[in-house]
């Protein structure tokens, strides 16, 4: 990711949940807050409901490479933090990509209101 960084510390999801603004869609609860840096830190949170470890694990790499390829299509200067609903445990990649533009698109993220993806 070459404009941005995870988020690893509990402590930056607590801050970001609290004060943050959400939006949410089938899928995905998506929380961002400005961050006042030139580059976006993405943190994902899959919980032990939506599957074993191996599920959990193929969803976050799903959604990290999604972001990773269109993250020139985001403003800087982001937290974000993906939240997987547990209807996302069948969710593709293509849907993943759909679902996350869509959230960004409605967060107001996106450079050019790109969010008809």
């Amino acid at each position: 990711m070459k404009f941005s960084e995870s988020l690893k510390k509990n402590d930056d999801f607590k801050r970001i949940y609290n004060k943050g603004r959400s939006k949410a869609n089938r899928y995905f609860v998506l929380y961002v807050l400005p961050n006042g840096t030139e580059r976006n830190r993405l943190g994902i949170s899959v919980s032990k409901k939506v599957g074993n470890s191996v599920v959990r694990h193929h969803l976050a790499r799903l959604i990290r490479e999604a972001y990773r390829l269109h993250e020139d299509m985001f403003h800087s200067g982001w937290d974000m933090v993906v939240l997987v609903r547990t209807a996302g445990k069948d969710i593709d990649y293509h849907n993943t990509v759909k679902n996350l533009l869509h959230l960004s698109g409605l967060q107001k993220i996106l450079k050019n209101d790109q969010n008809d993806h």
